[in-house]
């Protein structure tokens, strides 16, 4: 027999069923609440409320525990290369060596996009946000595949497919408007090369140079541990979206949306940004740690911490090790990682920082590796997005394939003014 959570209001007495996750995590089922009792729960952000079941991603904040269908993300991030991660996302198992070849085949024929996209992409100021420019083209992707809006229910061949397109093309993307931005020719994709590899040649590569082979592993490192991470802002907004049954493209437009933000993923673009301002002040950065110590002082450090991590964030222990691999291989000199790692030092060692479990977070390092790769700091958060995108895909495809699903309809509480009459314009 299932347990059950009792509940009295005014006499009446409603028992509610209690959920059990596969890691033994509970959950209040009141899907039927309202209709029982006129009542609904408030719960502002949503901190407190499950949106969905999904069997993708575990994550304990509290044991700072991240696992891919049931994969740790230490292991999947030193074993594992994003295309096998992004299929195991997906699919719910890893791929074997005919399954892998297929999936990169299926991305590879993807790895341009159209030419009246091109163009239009060249419309774009050199200087507009490239996470702007990203949402757009994506929201423009079903004029040139309007077959994706007369289909609205896709079978799982199909779903794969149009999943597979949008990460291939979201590297042409990128890498086309970031030329554009440079003045710069597009450079085509290279099918020889793994994901994170060809995108870094086609965004990067000058006078047939491409970064050293160490750099791009450790940019699909970047990659796996960006994948996922459970029901997010960003995940939210593709399955709220998504369930209106609208195309993927405009799904995961939405998804970049809400990833711009600079309290989800545009914080390592507010990382350097915070660095820029220590080095104009003179690059003093213990005068902001003592700045972050007072209470009194409304700045606060960007990268240090995590809402959900109550420990150290696991993604930053492997990401810090990718980080020295790239400043190592590239003999990066920048007065601007130098305050990096001093502000890293302190929050790593000074009480003050570690019981309140103020550490480097994924954020802070990612922006040092972009830094050192020579992207520009609008263009970090566009890394994350193309990390995030096959999570997100994963999670509008469970949502969709679910027997229950429905459109995303939440309540509120009104309280603004009661009924009342109207007064002619010129009684007012």
């Amino acid at each position: 027999m299932s347990e059950k959570v009792n509940l009295s209001y005014c006499g009446n007495e409603y028992q509610l069923p209690v959920i059990k996750g596969s890691e033994n995590e509970l959950g209040i089922d009141i899907s039927k609440f309202r209709a029982e009792s006129k009542m609904i729960t408030l719960d502002t952000g949503f901190g407190n409320t499950g949106s969905c079941q999904s069997s993708i991603t575990f994550l304990n904040g509290e044991e700072g525990i991240l696992r891919y269908r049931g994969y740790p993300i230490e292991q999947l991030s030193e074993s594992a290369s994003f295309e096998e991660v992004s299929f195991l996302l997906l699919k719910g198992e890893l791929p074997n060596k005919e399954e892998l070849q297929r999936f990169k085949k299926l991305i590879g024929e993807y790895n341009s996009i159209p030419e009246g996209l091109i163009e239009s992409i060249k419309t774009f100021p050199k200087d507009a946000h490239p996470m702007g420019v990203l949402s757009s083209c994506l929201s423009m992707m079903p004029a040139y595949y309007p077959e994706y809006i007369k289909k609205t229910d896709l079978c799982d061949e199909e779903m794969v497919q149009n999943i597979a397109q949008i990460m291939g093309q979201m590297k042409s993307i990128l890498s086309t408007f970031y030329r554009h931005s440079k003045g710069e020719a597009n450079v085509s994709s290279d099918s020889s090369l793994g994901f994170a590899a060809d995108f870094l040649h086609m965004l990067l590569s000058k006078d047939g140079k491409d970064v050293p082979e160490e750099v791009s592993k450790a940019f699909d490192t970047l990659l796996v541990l960006h994948a996922d991470h459970e029901q997010n802002c960003s995940a939210s907004a593709v399955r709220v979206v998504g369930s209106s049954k609208v195309n993927l493209f405009a799904t995961v437009s939405a998804g970049v949306n809400a990833l711009w933000g600079p309290i989800h993923g545009g914080a390592n673009q507010a990382v350097l940004e915070m660095l820029e301002a220590i080095q104009q002040d003179g690059g003093d950065y213990e005068k902001y740690i003592l700045k972050a110590k007072d209470k009194n002082d409304p700045f606060r450090l960007m990268g240090f911490g995590h809402r959900v991590y109550k420990k150290f964030d696991p993604r930053a222990r492997i990401i810090k090790k990718a980080c020295d691999t790239i400043l190592e291989k590239l003999g990066v000199e920048d007065p601007l990682l130098d305050i990096a790692k001093g502000l890293e030092k302190v929050a790593l060692e000074d009480p003050y920082f570690v019981d309140r479990q103020l550490y480097p977070n994924v954020d802070f390092y990612s922006g040092i590796i972009y830094r050192a790769l020579g992207i520009p700091t609008n263009m970090f958060t566009c890394m994350f997005a193309l990390g995030r995108a096959p999570g997100w895909m994963a999670q509008w495809q469970e949502m969709r394939r679910d027997p229950s699903f429905k459109i995303s309809r939440p309540r509120q509480i009104y309280t603004g003014r009661k009924a009342r009459n109207f007064v002619d314009i010129e009684s007012r």
